[in-house]
């Protein structure tokens, strides 16, 4: 009677493991959600639709961009947290959810726990840029004049706890120099302000001030990458212009619910390194300034956790207020 009822229970829990074995064996057997927690747009908007709509047909499913912008990128994180974990359901998670974990005193998810990290799908450097009729015409003349007049230069970037302005908070760190930081509302707001001379030095993402670059409106002194960019190649990096240790690039990857098999998750891994590798999205990618580089979810758990740490280091020190 014993050995019966085992039998019984045996075949019962292989009956219940079937239907996860054959979700895995199908995916993906319906259209793909990626909630991206940026507005329409923007580079993670453009990068996530791009890399979509070139892996749809690679799946076999097409894939639906849906927007829930929100502070700290959480509304769309916790969405995707708590969906099915299933392959369904993706996260476009990026640097922002590194600083979410340091930035908020509490956040409704675990960023290292609640997610099945799948690729990075590429890299964006920021500038550090001046007005055209600025004084400086190199980062050390910048430099130079903070260190013989603390306190008196002024950086632009947009809102306190973005990459922008923690990129600023980490150049004050490097150089130990006393420096203003001023937030503003958004990109528009700090190159309005540069051009009038309301900032002195602006620190933005390069994507989005590359034409006011090449139009002559404004003037690259650094990039914030640890190479130069062949789209401006005589700009050098902060690090090649005397600033050690200074590296910062942001990123945009692939993530779904903690949970989801290891196949699917290899599936969407594959198929989001081919799209990468097509020379269609390659192309889009370089035209917004973003370096198309696919990952392993081990490379990815890496980058993460090292991203965590470096973010939180600089918010301690700067005294960032948490949210």
């Amino acid at each position: 009677m014993l050995l019966h009822r085992r039998q019984v229970l045996a075949t019962l829990a292989a009956a219940s493991a079937v239907p996860l074995l054959a979700r895995a064996d199908t995916f993906p057997s319906k259209p793909i959600t990626l909630l991206v927690p940026f507005a329409p747009g923007g580079i993670a908007d453009i990068t996530a639709r791009t890399v979509a709509q070139a892996m749809g047909p690679l799946l076999g499913q097409t894939m639906v961009v849906d927007n829930k912008p929100s502070a700290g990128s959480i509304v769309a994180s916790q969405t995707v947290a708590r969906a099915a974990p299933d392959g369904h359901t993706l996260l476009l998670m990026s640097n922002g959810n590194a600083v979410s974990a340091s930035l908020f005193r509490k956040l409704p998810f675990d960023v290292t726990r609640d997610f099945s990290l799948i690729t990075t799908l590429g890299f964006f450097e920021m500038v550090v840029a001046v007005g055209a009729g600025s004084r400086f015409r190199t980062l050390p003349d910048v430099l130079a004049y903070a260190r013989a007049n603390p306190g008196k230069l002024n950086i632009g970037t947009i809102a306190a706890g973005s990459t922008q302005h923690l990129a600023a908070e980490l150049l004050k760190m490097r150089t130990g120099l006393d420096m203003v930081i001023v937030p503003y509302k958004g990109s528009p707001d700090v190159l309005r302000a540069l051009k009038v001379g309301d900032v002195d030095v602006a620190v933005e993402i390069l994507g989005p001030t590359l034409g006011q670059i090449t139009g002559g409106a404004v003037r690259a002194l650094a990039l914030t990458d640890d190479r130069r960019n062949p789209v401006l190649p005589d700009v050098p990096t902060v690090q090649e212009a005397g600033v050690p240790h200074y590296d910062v690039t942001s990123w945009n990857a692939l993530a779904a619910p903690a949970g989801t098999p290891a196949d699917v998750v290899a599936k969407i891994n594959k198929a989001a390194r081919d799209a990468l590798a097509t020379p269609a999205v390659t192309k889009r990618l370089q035209e917004l300034g973003v370096r198309a580089q696919a990952g392993t979810p081990a490379q990815l758990d890496t980058l993460l956790n090292a991203e965590i740490r470096r973010w939180r280091e600089v918010i301690q020190t700067a005294r960032i207020e948490l949210q």
